[in-house]
This record gives structure tokens, sequence and C-alpha cells, in this order.
């Protein structure tokens, strides 16, 4: 996938105008995005439409409409538009009460280390985590990390040609698996590879 770049956003005015019918299109397609993985965690595979309503809202709501300020917004969330060989998710650890939130991430340690993906006839891919910074110590993790998942050519070929795609966490205290992914996902991710 290509990365975005200033010819792919609208103007400050334009997107006013747009928003409403935009989100409703964004919020459309991040359906097909998320991946429960148990009751209290998901991906939410990113893509170039998911990144550019990030970076539109962003220029909306900072007023951002100088080129480099546009360039900057673009360098933060460039990275997380795949590359046509990976997929790239936000991994969130959801819980609405606090207290539970904070009792369930000390347990989680190390969770973002047993996330795993799988193409149909191949090994699980576990992620590259967290690129930008480390988002967990010894006492917790966090509740939101990102992460990159690498695929070999033949992999990107066998989800492209149809097969099955799972996902899932190996650890101590989330052993979850959504396999297969329902099929709608599973097109949504096999069209982020090229």
């Amino acid at each position: 996938m290509p990365q975005l770049t200033r010819a792919d956003l609208y103007s400050l005015e334009k997107y006013a105008e747009i928003r409403q019918k935009f989100r409703a299109q964004v919020i459309a397609h991040k359906k097909n995005r998320r991946v429960p993985l148990g009751e209290h965690a998901a991906l939410y595979f990113e893509d170039a439409l998911t990144m550019q309503y990030q970076v539109q809202e962003m220029l909306r709501i900072e007023r951002i409409f100088e080129a480099k300020g546009i360039q900057e917004e673009l360098d933060v969330y460039n990275p997380l538009v795949p590359d046509g060989h990976n997929w790239k998710a936000t991994f969130m650890v959801e819980y609405d009460d606090e207290a539970e939130r904070r009792d369930a991430l000390a347990r989680l340690v190390g969770v973002e280390k047993a996330v795993w993906m799988r193409v149909e006839g191949f090994a699980p891919v576990h992620p590259i985590s967290n690129e930008d910074l480390d988002r967990s110590s010894d006492d917790k993790t966090a509740s939101v990390h990102f992460m990159r998942f690498e695929l070999t050519p033949a992999m990107v070929a066998a989800a492209k040609s149809g097969a099955a795609i799972a996902a899932g966490i190996d650890h101590p205290h989330l052993n979850v698996s959504l396999d297969p992914l329902p099929e709608p996902l599973r097109t949504s991710l096999a069209a982020d590879l090229a």
C-alpha cells in the first residue's frame, strides 16, 4: 500500500463539508477491521483509509493547514499503513472499569509478544510491537500496543488466494483464538497484501 501524501488529503474547508459522510464510510470500513480476542482485547487493523481519517481529524482539531504541519502528521501516521507484506494493527486491552483494567494490565505483562496471526498452512506470526517506544514494564503492560505482523511471500500469496486467516493470544492469563476469522474480516485483511 502506498503511503499517504498531502495529495490524498482534503483541505480543512472540503473536509468540513464531507466530514459526516467520510466518517460514516470509515466507521463502516472499520467493522471489518476489528478482530475481537476474548471479551476484553481486540486488534484494530489499520490501512490507508483508517490513517487518512486519523490525519484528517488531527488536522481539523489542531487547525493545521500549513505544509510543514501536514507533513508532520503524515509522518506520525504513515508508519501504521501496511506495506503490502505485513499487517499493522493497534492492539487494545479494553475494560470500562479502571480498577479492573489496572489489575488486568498487571496480569498481562508480555501480552504484546503473545498475540499471533496465522495464515492457513503456515506457522503463527508474532508481531513486532511498539517500534516507536516501549509500552510495558516489569509490573504492567500498556492498554494500547502498536503491532506489525511480517508475512513471507508464500503467506501473502496464500492469503491473497483465499487461505483462512486466524488470530489469537497465547498468554498464561489470556489464551484465546478466533479460527478462522469471519470471511468479511479475512477479505479485508487480504486486501492489505500486495
